[in-house]
């Protein structure tokens, strides 16, 4: 009977040719990781985080950057000693062994698809705006998934499904088009955020910042958390989709110092950015105000400053942001299926390389098509959630992992060896486990309920078709 915790040999792992084209260096997948993170935090959540936790906000911003920014210091050790596809799936199956890299691979899957189908709805309300400011109106019953809006009749998001579809086909033509793509776009949505700095911070007045924290670390009042903490587990999601880059290994150039170079700085580079456009927009106005803007803040500020022609900029800004975080978030999940489908732990299809893209064709679309469908049909306000404790999950595990290995396999050649070990990896763990004890029950037991779905997929297929088994 095979065991449940066969591990990978990381020396064989490593030495396995890839049928995947090596083209991505530093600034590719730096930019990579800023395509996955500045988009809806600065663009939609800053409006909600703003409101729970005041001009403090970047404070939670920060807070929540530190918790990345320790897990990110794991990945890129991992990333240098395993530089293959599957991110902390595979680190997961050389640490662990083989039932907890299927439920983190199982996670992460989760993670992508569910947090591209939950930004494409973001990127939907922008796009319909954009359009309406145009005048081009879309029928509103295509605009948002039944039951979204009280009193609104719709019944599909016709533009989140379209956007998902058209990123599926570019990451399906491979990961060249990929790349420039998202390349283009990011360089576009940095131009835009630079601009509207430089438009909006001499309109700042101090007086808006304070009192700077009004609801302090953490508070409670009529069911509702606030505080600095709570904020920052709301914009937790801003940060998710940097451990996608990790995924990229197999495609990178000289990987194991490639990628912790483009993992840390993507992470750098945006919360910089999250940070001051915190406070230039709680600067302007008065945190309040938000409550009339939360799904699209930055116009609060400019409404605010009369700049309303930056406002068509702001929203194409807005729209390539978020584009950019569906596209790596789609990557990344392909990416996932692959490897797991090259262990045998799915079924060949999601494996399979078309020869003239060199991608693994079939699976994208599979996955794309489900993701676009969720986006136009299901109301993702509160599944948004699991893909939170999907992320947090995932930390934990490759934190628990460089622990794990430093211990077990000191020999091993680290291409770049995480600062601080042991305590990086446990204070990573610490605020992970802190984020996810915010979320309610009904995110765990929906979590829950897509594990035990996915262990059946394991003990019925893919713990007998294992190529570890071979």
């Amino acid at each position: 009977m095979p065991s449940l915790f066969r591990k990978k040999d990381i020396n064989e792992l490593v030495s396995q040719s890839s049928p995947l084209k090596r083209t991505l260096k530093i600034w590719d997948l730096t930019f990579l990781g800023i395509g996955a993170i500045i988009g809806t935090g600065i663009f939609v959540l800053t409006g909600k985080g703003a409101l729970t936790a005041g001009p403090a906000l970047s404070v939670s911003f920060l807070i929540a950057a530190i918790c990345c920014g320790f897990a990110g210091l794991c990945y890129a050790e991992f990333s240098s000693i395993a530089p293959v596809a599957g991110s902390a799936y595979t680190y997961s199956y050389i640490a662990f062994g083989e039932i907890i890299a299927f439920i983190i691979g199982w996670d992460l899957i989760l993670e992508y698809a569910l947090g591209a189908a939950t930004v494409s709805v973001g990127w939907s309300g922008y796009f319909v705006n954009l359009l309406d400011n145009l005048g081009v109106h879309i029928p509103t019953v295509l605009t948002a998934a039944y039951g979204t809006t009280p009193g609104t009749t719709t019944y599909f998001n016709m533009p989140a499904f379209i956007i998902v579809i058209i990123i599926t086909w570019i990451i399906s033509m491979g990961i060249t088009q990929t790349k420039r793509v998202n390349d283009i776009m990011v360089i576009v949505k940095l131009a835009v955020i630079i601009l509207f700095i430089v438009c909006t911070i001499w309109f700042i007045k101090p007086e808006n910042w304070h009192p700077f924290s009004p609801f302090g670390l953490y508070s409670h009042h009529n069911g509702i958390n606030t505080g600095i903490i709570p904020a920052a587990s709301i914009v937790f999601f801003s940060f998710i989709g940097f451990d996608s880059v990790s995924s990229s290994a197999e495609e990178t150039v000289n990987p194991s110092k490639t990628l912790p170079r483009g993992i840390l700085l993507s992470l750098l580079i945006s919360t910089i950015l999250y940070i001051v456009m915190t406070l230039i927009m709680t600067g302007v106005v008065k945190y309040t105000t938000f409550a009339k803007y939360l799904n699209a803040p930055i116009l609060a500020v400019l409404a605010n400053t009369g700049q309303t022609w930056l406002s068509i900029i702001v929203s194409i800004g807005a729209i390539l942001g978020m584009t950019t975080v569906i596209l790596v978030q789609l990557y990344g999940q392909s990416r996932i299926s692959y490897s797991m489908s090259r262990d045998g732990l799915f079924p060949e299809f999601f494996g399979h390389i078309d020869q003239k893209h060199q991608t693994p064709f079939k699976g994208t679309w599979f996955f794309g098509v489900i993701t676009a469908l969720a986006g136009g049909l299901i109301n993702l306000n509160i599944l948004s959630e699991l893909v939170n404790i999907g992320t947090l999950t995932a930390f934990i595990l490759v934190s628990a992992g460089v622990l794990w290995m430093r211990h077990s396999h000191p020999e091993l050649h680290r291409g770049f060896k995480a600062p601080g070990v042991p305590f990086t990896p446990i204070i990573a763990i610490i605020f992970c486990i802190t984020l996810i004890a915010g979320l309610n029950w009904e995110t765990w037991l929906r979590f829950v309920i897509w594990l035990i779905l996915g262990l059946t997929i394991y003990f019925s297929y893919g713990r007998s078709h294992a190529t570890i088994n071979k």
